[in-house]
């Protein structure tokens, strides 16, 4: 017996999020840590008259490939990721953590070019499938935010507004205060950033703002572009932490001359964040400025599907853009870096104020 919200949960997923059709074929990625939802995710697919395939991941497997796989097996193009892709229609992405730091000690530079090997299937999925990612709900996650693990599931479905009667309505709403924020930032040229150890520039003159509504990351709640790639400048500290593979990346700060990065530093995880800026040309310079909407996630729980997420927020992304964005960089990276605004922040559009400690104006 399958629990009703967790039912409700693989209903969003698989009917709001993807949107599965009959005969398509959609991709499961799930952790064993998650096997209810597994089986919810399962049963709703074959409900909705698709074939879902399905795949169960033990915590380690890519700490085991990074440690053991050769120099050829781990530069090459998983050809089966690849052509599962190639088929599917939608995939579905679950994170069930069951320890947040199995990777620290992992190569950086073996991860780096693992991202790079993966790469091309990356880009056939943003491309080519209705995808989402989420999270579920687990003790080690609940201990990274600091809470229970009952309170920490609260939140979470919380956050996806699955305790409302209709999830799907709350998202409807939510699109629609974000398609009112877009409104303006369509008008908008330079975006000057303010707060605490930030003095950010860059432009974003004939880029195409996206409304962020749940679709391709569950929970969501931004609205976010491409900028123009050469305009950043000036500096950015993100004051909310990021784990990347299992190592925690804290205070980093980034200085940005012609859109490029040309100082970086972080007070912990400074060899993880040399290494990301070195994985490829592309890894220096912005993919993505996101603002966060979702004033239901009210605190960082060291997961950035929900901090980049946190009302009054600023998110900017090194390495790939999202081409409906407009944004033309390449990288085999997109590592989402998050900065609060709620103490002391601003966001100015040509000049004018537009948000101020965390609140649109």
């Amino acid at each position: 017996m399958v629990h009703p919200l967790i039912e409700r949960y693989a209903e969003l997923l698989v009917h709001y999020c993807v949107q599965a059709q009959e005969g398509e074929l959609i991709a499961l990625h799930v952790p064993h840590g998650a096997l209810d939802l597994a089986r919810a995710l399962n049963r709703t697919v074959l409900k909705a008259g698709a074939r879902p395939a399905l795949r169960i991941h033990y915590p380690e497997a890519v700490e085991d490939f990074l440690e053991l796989a050769s120099d050829r097996v781990l530069d090459s193009t998983p050809m089966l990721d690849l052509l599962e892709v190639e088929h599917a229609a939608g995939w579905i992405r679950v994170a069930a953590p069951v320890n947040s730091r199995s990777m620290q000690q992992s190569d950086k530079a073996r991860l780096g070019r693992l991202m790079k090997a993966h790469a091309p299937v990356q880009e056939k999925r943003l491309a080519g499938t209705r995808w989402v990612g989420t999270l579920y709900p687990t003790a080690a996650a609940a201990q990274d935010a600091g809470m229970s693990t009952d309170a920490f599931a609260d939140f979470v479905y919380r956050a996806m507004f699955l305790d409302s009667d209709d999830p799907v309505a709350r998202w409807g709403e939510l699109r629609t205060v974000q398609a009112s924020l877009i409104e303006r930032l369509a008008r908008a040229e330079l975006i000057e950033l303010k707060g605490p150890g930030t003095d950010l520039r860059l432009r974003v003159t004939g880029r195409t703002w996206m409304n962020s509504d749940g679709r391709r990351n569950m929970p969501s709640g931004e609205v976010f572009t491409g900028p123009i790639e050469s305009s950043a400048e000036g500096v950015i500290t993100f004051n909310i932490p990021s784990s990347v593979g299992g190592t925690l990346v804290r205070d980093v700060e980034l200085r940005f001359e012609g859109g490029k990065v040309v100082a970086a530093r972080a007070a912990e995880g400074e060899d993880m964040l040399q290494a990301q800026l070195n994985t490829d040309a592309g890894a220096r310079m912005l993919g993505e400025i996101g603002i966060g909407t979702n004033f239901a996630i009210t605190q960082p729980i060291l997961n950035t599907l929900y901090d980049e997420k946190i009302g009054g927020t600023v998110h900017l992304a090194l390495g790939r853009s999202y081409p409906e964005s407009g944004g033309v960089n390449e990288s085999a990276i997109h590592w989402d870096l998050i900065t609060d605004l709620r103490d002391g922040g601003e966001i100015r559009l040509d000049g004018e104020l537009f948000a101020e400690n965390g609140r649109f104006v």
